[in-house]
């Protein structure tokens, strides 16, 4: 299975992730919002960076318990709940290091408010895998619901 990342020539997409990932058919696999929670079910507060890098190691968690990886992302998409473009970036950048160089397309959105308090980033992500890794679907009452 492969993926690739399209990015078009000229100044129309000037970030540095691709606009579009093409693959054969696979396992798809949809996260939910991926929360910048500790251990203990805190955020780093008022830390943009830090809370982004703390979502993408739970979003990479909840992409393994779905037989995937970081490197498996179709798409991502960003919220950081602030009008201040520099929160922007510091999140956009901090996804970029989790991602390596595996620039999916990611969309960054500006919100009001997330749903834990003093949350300011949340991260989702769709990816593919071509079939199961070993040893198989997750199908332990832990990973697999219903």
């Amino acid at each position: 299975m492969t993926i690739e990342l399209v990015r078009p020539p000229g100044p129309t997409h000037p970030a540095p992730h691709a606009c579009a990932a093409v693959t054969d058919p696979g396992r798809m696999v949809f996260t939910a919002g991926a929360a910048p929670l500790d251990d203990d079910g805190t955020v780093a507060v008022g830390d943009v960076a830090g809370q982004a890098r703390r979502a993408m190691a739970n979003l990479a968690t909840a992409l393994e318990a779905g037989g995937a990886t970081l490197r498996d992302v179709l798409r991502t998409t960003v919220y950081v709940a602030t009008t201040d473009r520099a929160d922007l970036l510091a999140a956009a950048e901090a996804v970029r290091e989790a991602l390596g160089a595996h620039l999916a397309p990611s969309t960054l959105v500006g919100v009001t408010v997330l749903a834990h308090p003093d949350q300011l980033v949340e991260v989702d992500a769709v990816a593919v895998r071509d079939t199961w890794q070993e040893p198989g679907p997750p199908d332990d009452a832990a990973t697999l619901d219903g």
